[in-house]
């Protein structure tokens, strides 16, 4: 793991200054995404991906041209391969999941239409909210065709598969991959279980409620005909859970390249290699051309538009993004560090990730901000490099380039309070106590099937605790080095050395 001051630098960032103002690229383009889909004279332009991606030219190209010319050509590059990195792993996933198929007919009643939801509620987190969305809506339909009320069951879909059901892994939604990508460890995310169990319970009992009453208001000849036809689910594409499990595996433990490593002249052969990307490829590859054609190209309609669209947009918000990340690393360690502003702090991270722009100015946030705690320990193995380059200068910690060590600074109690208790075990600040729930459903609302964010509704957020050896060294009064003392924790029974 990183050392807390790694991961909380002392000083600003080095490099290129930027205003409030760089930002507006940023701004303007998230304000197309939501506006122009509603206006009735852009609506039909706005649905044909050239438009969106000249939109996102225009905003995007100046920001990296700046960017490129005044000495940023790095966090440029860096921008640009997370970009890829994104695309990569959203393209294998729909490739993957559009070769799979699930037939049948079942009764329409509450009971099987809730098992519909819960099953595609744990099958987002392994396939993406991307493909278990694609995978259940046809068959959700088939199954519902006779009956007169079936709005509500699309729209729960979209809450529960599409958005709550991707949090527990990276696969589940870009935001948590992007930030897999800047060294959160892979597994962090099941920690978020119960939280991940108690909100989709919610949306299932209240869905289940509402399709109760509404079942009793169906015509008996719908309910007839739902009885009569009915057909065993059956799934056509077997083979394509091979693919799948590739890129689950591609995720979890294969290697990027090391850019930093190649930036220094350090890098091996392996270290040269995407070899995760590589892997998205070949499973997406071997996908496309292998399989039953009748279930990717008739049964599921199989269109390259909506991946399109996304990487159309994407280039766009991940260009213009810079300045954003660049300006909260200059802002955060000069924000006011009182207990209510760091609270405040906290719950922002946890509930803005709803999609990745926000999660990656969050995330860029909690690491220049000094001891917010918000944000979980990049792991010192992290996949991507880019996760050591949230601020310089940096320093060697566990054979790798980090953020400033610095462990010989001097602190003051007050200093070291707020370091203990950004160090408490296990993960953020104390058990994880909010629900993130991540809405990134495809495609956007310029087809008429936006999906829904629903990520603020259902926050549970704890209190913060003091530190029982941050209390002490308060009472105390004196000023130490982080390499002087040994901090013991009363969570668990766990122990927990700063050096």
């Amino acid at each position: 793991m990183i050392a807390p001051s790694a991961i909380v630098p002392l000083s600003a960032s080095g490099g290129l200054e930027v205003e409030w103002w760089s930002m507006i690229p940023f701004v303007i383009l998230l304000l197309c995404i939501a506006v122009l889909p509603l206006i009735h004279a852009t609506e039909h332009r706005w649905e044909q991906n050239s438009t969106k991606l000249t939109v996102a030219l225009v905003l995007g190209l100046p920001v990296a041209v700046w960017f490129w010319f005044a000495g940023e050509q790095v966090t440029v590059l860096h921008s640009l391969w997370e970009y890829v990195q994104f695309v990569l792993l959203l393209g294998a996933l729909f490739v993957v999941s559009g070769g799979i198929f699930l037939t049948g007919d079942l009764r329409a009643t509450p009971r099987t239409n809730v098992a519909f939801l819960g099953i595609g509620a744990v099958l987002a987190s392994f396939i993406g909210t991307t493909g278990a969305a694609m995978l259940l809506v046809r068959p959700l339909l088939n199954t519902n065709k006779e009956r007169f009320h079936k709005v509500h069951t699309i729209v729960f879909l979209i809450f529960i598969v599409a958005n709550t059901g991707g949090l527990l892994t990276p696969l589940g939604d870009p935001p948590l991959f992007l930030g897999f990508l800047r060294g959160v460890p892979f597994t962090w995310t099941f920690s978020l279980i119960w939280e991940w169990l108690f909100v989709n319970l919610l949306l299932l009992a209240t869905y289940f409620a509402l399709d109760t009453q509404l079942y009793r208001k169906e015509p008996a000849s719908n309910l007839l005909a739902d009885a009569i036809q009915r057909t065993p689910l059956g799934i056509r594409g077997k083979i394509h859970f091979l693919f799948l499990a590739m890129v689950v595996i591609a995720v979890a433990v294969v290697p990027s390249l090391d850019l930093h490593a190649i930036e220094e002249g350090t890098a091996t052969f392996a270290q040269s290699v995407p070899w995760r990307e590589l892997l998205f490829l070949l499973a997406g590859t071997l996908s496309y051309f292998v399989g039953d054609k009748v279930a990717r190209f008739v049964s599921n309609e199989f269109s390259w538009t909506p991946i399109l669209e996304v990487a159309a947009l994407f280039i766009g918000i991940f260009l213009a993004m810079m300045p954003a990340l660049k300006f909260l690393s200059q802002i955060a360690p000069k924000l006011p560090q009182r207990a209510h502003v760091l609270l405040l702090h906290r719950r922002t991270v946890r509930l803005s990730s709803t999609t990745p722009p926000p999660t990656l100015t969050s995330l860029r946030r909690a690491a220049r901000t000094p001891s917010s705690g918000a944000t979980p320990e990049l792991s010192g193995h992290g996949h991507h490099p880019g996760a050591s380059r949230l601020d310089q200068p940096r320093c060697r910690v566990h054979g790798r380039q980090r953020p400033t060590c610095n462990a010989r600074t001097s602190l003051s109690a007050a200093d070291l309070a707020r370091r203990c208790r950004a160090r408490r075990l296990p993960g953020w600040s104390g058990d994880p106590a909010g629900m993130i729930a991540m809405s990134f459903t495809w495609p956007p609302r310029s087809s008429g099937r936006s999906g829904i964010g629903i990520a603020g509704s259902m926050a549970f957020l704890g209190r913060d605790r003091p530190h029982p050896a941050a209390a002490r060294a308060r009472s105390r009064g004196h000023r130490t080095t982080l390499e002087e003392i040994t901090v013991s924790t009363s969570r668990d029974g766990e122990r927990d050395a700063v050096r």
